[in-house]
């Protein structure tokens, strides 16, 4: 027979916080905030899949079935709340972007729409704080993810999405090889990076025919070269007009609702650059990591 435990310690009431956050965020959203473009959508699941996947920890939690969970619960909740907290994190950015830019009226929707804009800030700092108390001490002996190099992990595999968007709509590689080497080291980073992430979470990093701590200190050295060739590559062949680029933004820019292909070819290059230092910080965390095989 299950008993339910009520926890006291501020990790259980930060993942009520965010729960209750999410909920009321996309309970609002789809109630009356009136959404005709497809950005919402994805706010919505953002929210959606940050409050099923927070009920669901609270509920394991609660009934205390963590050690029947077929997941390593050492790694899963806290990569969980990373990824929750940069979901609700693009979700609070991308929101008002698409539906409070520019809105003039003040009527029954546009305060629908601040009131989801709130909560996914709320929520975004409610999945932080989470983030913050469970992430492993200096010493503590504690799953991968929950560690340094582990929640850059899930940063970086985030950042590669979102360039994956920014770069698909509309296609902005296929106009030189370069920019299609680019695309390559994009691809090849988030699938390492996600495969090291599912196995941490299986418990499967034992199975390697090769030392998991070696393997990661290898990759992130290759990863940083990668992405330091696409943060050169990429604004050189996007932005210079000797290469078939634009320099400057197109004053048609200014009056599209949202990004326009300049804007999100700015964007990839910004965010190229960002998973370039978080690589750089994960060789430089994995090199002084130790492992612990208990």
């Amino acid at each position: 027979m299950s008993i339910v435990v009520v926890h006291s310690n501020p990790l259980f009431w930060v993942r009520l916080c965010a729960l209750v956050f999410s909920c009321v965020a996309f309970a609002v959203t789809i109630h009356g905030a009136d959404l005709k473009h497809g950005t919402g959508d994805w706010c919505v699941f953002c929210w959606a899949f940050s409050f099923a996947g927070t009920l669901l920890v609270l509920l394991v939690e609660l009934f205390g079935l963590q050690t029947r969970a077929p997941v390593s619960w050492k790694n899963f909740p806290i990569t969980f709340a990373c990824y929750a907290s940069l979901l609700c994190l693009s979700a609070s950015i991308i929101f008002p972007l698409y539906f409070l830019k520019g809105q003039t009226s003040r009527n029954e929707t546009h305060n629908y729409r601040i009131v989801a804009t709130v909560f996914s800030c709320l929520a975004t700092i409610a999945y932080m704080s989470e983030v913050s108390i469970s992430k492993a001490r200096p010493g503590e002996v504690a799953g991968y993810m929950a560690t340094a190099p582990g929640l850059l992990k899930v940063c970086e595999t985030f950042v590669a999405c979102v360039i994956f968007v920014f770069i698909s709509d509309p296609v902005s590689y296929n106009s030189h090889d370069a920019l299609r080497w680019c695309l390559a080291v994009y691809c090849i980073c988030f699938i390492l990076s996600a495969a090291i992430i599912v196995l941490c979470i299986c418990e499967c990093t034992g199975c390697l025919p090769f030392p998991f701590a070696r393997f990661l200190s290898a990759y992130a050295l290759l990863a940083v070269i990668m992405y330091l060739s696409a943060t050169i590559v990429w604004p050189i062949f996007s932005f210079d007009r000797k290469h078939g680029g634009t320099s400057s933004r197109p004053t048609f820019c200014g009056n599209s609702q949202g990004l326009c292909a300049w804007d999100k070819q700015m964007a990839v290059a910004v965010l190229t650059a960002v998973n370039f230092v978080l690589y750089l910080a994960d060789l430089i965390y994995s090199a002084r990591l130790v492992f612990i095989t208990v």
